[in-house]
């Protein structure tokens, strides 16, 4: 008898199964949320791990550190926190590791809390064959839930910045072989690896979303980020809100030196760690929002329909054969 294979389920399964160990709907978003006297707290685990997700090549160590933060930051501020109050840190280190490398990682992770806000509140170390960096963060639930479940047909799809330069930071830094009739400029280079290896999140989204909101009484907007692609990204939030994607390509915002083709369009979409916002709107909010942040872009909409993705060009859908990453 076949034995079943985390490679064979994939990682959605896998979490789906976990999932029946769990409250109802504890699986939902990346965030846990937790209801005590006076606030609600909303709780993420993020792991790096060496040859998955990073490798001396690719990144230092203070660069490392920074985005272990910054992707559990991101997951927090898609779930709507408010305040980060701090973050643990647990460590998995082959033992022949240098200290420096440590306090150099340690350096990044305070210079990202610095500039986000937290502490680093404590944590636990083991000996592993490879290194792994898992931090646990602590927010407080804003005004505004941002949950996967809260898009509506109707609904204009919206991201921050610009997908795919993350992945092609990686590729670079990796020297992995590119397409030899593309001439990357010099910009682009510079560009994509400050986005792979010093990845940002936007601070004042939650402000902005507040003070462009046409009606007070909605306080619940579909939303994750796009840790694992852009694809992956709209896909998820198809599916936990039970409702069709529909994309517009021409207004996906790419760099203005970004290559065209079906392959960079694969990396655009199916990218990852771009750590960017996507989230659904009523139209009028937003316009409004769009109005007052120019780093907002409208990409398409939410439709009555089988969880699904597609684009208003049908040329582009063959994009959609693609595969997205897999952990396992």
């Amino acid at each position: 008898m076949h034995k079943e294979i985390l490679e064979d389920i994939g990682e959605k399964e896998l979490i789906n199964r976990l999932g029946k160990f769990m409250p109802k709907n504890q699986i939902s978003d990346d965030c846990a949320l937790i209801k005590t006297k006076n606030e609600k707290l909303v709780v993420n685990t993020d792991s790096l791990v060496e040859n998955v997700h990073f490798n001396d090549i690719t990144i230092c160590p203070q660069d490392l550190g920074r985005k272990a933060v910054v992707s559990n930051i991101s997951d927090l501020l898609s779930s709507g926190s408010k305040k980060t109050l701090g973050i643990t840190i647990s460590l998995i280190l082959p033992a022949r590791t240098e200290w420096i490398w440590v306090e150099k990682l340690y350096k990044g992770i305070n210079k990202a809390l610095k500039e986000y806000g937290g502490i680093i509140l404590g944590g636990d170390c083991s000996k592993g064959n490879e290194k792994v960096i898992s931090i646990t963060a602590f927010g407080i639930q804003g005004e505004l839930e941002l949950r996967r479940n809260a898009c509506k047909p109707g609904d204009i799809i919206l991201t921050t910045g610009i997908h795919g330069l993350s992945k092609l930071g990686f590729m670079i830094k990796n020297k992995i072989k590119l397409d030899n009739n593309v001439s990357l400029s010099e910009r682009l280079i510079s560009k994509s690896v400050e986005h792979f290896c010093r990845p940002h999140v936007y601070p004042n989204f939650l402000k902005n979303l507040l003070q462009t909101r046409s009606n007070k009484k909605i306080r619940r907007i579909g939303c994750t980020d796009s840790s694992d692609g852009l694809f992956q990204a709209i896909q998820d939030l198809a599916i936990a809100s039970n409702c069709k994607a529909i994309i517009n390509y021409e207004k996906i915002p790419k760099d203005m030196d970004w290559p065209e083709g079906d392959k960079w369009d694969k990396y655009y979409f199916f990218g990852g760690e771009d750590y960017e916002l996507v989230f659904s709107l009523p139209k009028k909010w937003a316009n409004n929002l769009s109005k007052i942040d120019k780093n907002i872009y409208e990409i398409g909409y939410f439709a009555i329909g089988k969880p699904a993705i597609e684009f208003n060009d049908n040329n582009k859908n063959k994009l959609l054969e693609e595969s997205p990453f897999k952990h396992f």
